[in-house]
């Protein structure tokens, strides 16, 4: 069978079925330049109904998940799309790609390539030339509905303002990428929920710290994802990029696991992580739960810790890290990210993108208790090990060696 290949503005029929859609840039990585691949189930208007019709970063598989967003690495992300599943106003599904505060245009790029694949074939093919590109926001393509046939366009379709345009396009409203003031009390009823943010901080070294206004009915269900590269395969030889990845061994995965150290206010101390079998309780003390462990790197959202934000009160500081349980340190090959999801406040988002390749073990950010505000500090340190790290932040924990 051959794969039809679409220019801008050409289409093909699909089969109603479970597809994949593929999407990849060239090259798939730009210092300082971070894509964000998602989409958009439109309604026969062209806009999104609500916050469920978005798939991004921060709702990977929302409603249903007839649309899941199943891989999401540099330069490259895959979707799954269930077509029978689809919710029967859901006419159109946009995939588009905004590289994160405009900091580069697409131009900078060679091409981007959109892949649409069944359970036994690849169906297409949508190559899109960059060149010249001034956007920093594209539709790339859309998998649509006419007369009762589903067909991909491959669109193509830039806006130069970046994110905000572009969901606006599709009715999106974007809330404020930084924290501000509540508005004043009303006799009125309660406001609308917050949408969903688009949006993103990125903690560096120029922004490390950001602190979230106290509240009194908490902070809510916390997520700290920490996600990264699972490439497996590596050369016969043992060199080249994956060679170096993950020690010259063949087709190993690397295991990077999430875990924090915590504090709480009467000053008991602790940690969670896989290691050890420490999972933690998100109801009951120490509030804090690891959701499993990712020990093949077959999930593809990650490592998950959830803290309970209505709890706030008992902590006085938590500091989560990252360690490489199996395969050789190479923090920037695994293009390792953690983000942590704060209800009704913008995602803050951690990459682990320097550091010591000798090194096992990085603390990425401490969560202080500040009379009552969450204080989030990016951290990005790199350790030996558990006692190492315990250390340098005082914590005082007695350490030994362990396996899961």
């Amino acid at each position: 069978m051959s794969i039809t290949q679409l220019v801008a503005g050409a289409n093909c029929a699909i089969p109603k079925e479970l597809l994949k859609v593929e999407v990849q840039l060239t090259p798939y990585q730009l210092n300082g330049v971070e894509v964000d691949i998602s989409a958009f189930l439109l309604a026969s208007n062209g806009k999104v109904r609500g916050d469920e019709d978005m798939v991004f970063y921060g709702q990977p598989s929302p409603g249903n998940g007839s649309v899941a967003l199943t891989s999401n690495t540099a330069g490259q992300a895959s979707f799954n799309v269930n077509l029978p599943a689809l919710n029967h106003l859901t006419e159109k599904i946009a995939f588009t790609a905004t590289i994160h505060e405009n900091r580069q245009s697409f131009g900078a790029f060679q091409s981007v390539k959109v892949t649409v694949k069944s359970a036994t074939a690849t169906l297409l093919e949508a190559n899109i030339s960059t060149n010249g590109m001034i956007e920093s926001a594209l539709i790339l393509g859309e998998i649509y509905l006419r007369q009762g046939q589903w067909k991909f366009r491959s669109v193509a379709q830039g806006f130069a303002g970046g994110l905000q345009p572009l969901a606006e396009h599709f009715g999106v409203e974007v809330s404020s990428p930084t924290p501000s003031p509540a508005p004043a009390p009303a006799p009125a009823p309660a406001p609308p929920k917050k949408p969903v943010s688009l949006n993103k901080i990125t903690l560096d070294k120029s922004r490390p710290t950001v602190s979230l206004e106290k509240k009194t009915e908490g902070f809510g269900e916390i997520r700290v994802n920490l996600n990264w590269n699972r490439a497996s395969a590596a050369p016969k030889s043992g060199g080249g990029l994956l060679g170096g990845l993950f020690g010259g061994s063949a087709n190993k995965r690397v295991d990077l696991d999430v875990g924090c150290l915590y504090e709480q206010a009467d000053g008991s101390i602790s940690a969670i992580q896989a290691l050890g079998n420490r999972f933690g309780s998100f109801h009951t003390d120490p509030y804090i739960e690891l959701k499993g462990d990712d020990r093949t790197g077959a999930i593809s959202e990650g490592e998950w810790l959830h803290i309970n934000g209505q709890q706030w009160q008992t902590f006085r500081r938590i500091l989560i890290y990252a360690f490489i349980y199996e395969g050789a340190p190479n923090w920037a090959q695994t293009d390792g990210v953690v983000t942590i999801y704060v209800p009704n406040e913008t995602p803050l988002e951690i990459r682990l993108t320097e550091g010591s390749n000798h090194l096992g073990m990085c603390a990425i950010v401490l969560l202080e208790n500040d009379r009552g505000t969450l204080k989030v500090n990016r951290e990005v340190r790199y350790f030996q090990g558990h006692q190492e790290l315990d250390r340098a932040y005082h914590w005082g924990l007695n350490w030994r060696a362990g396996s899961k």
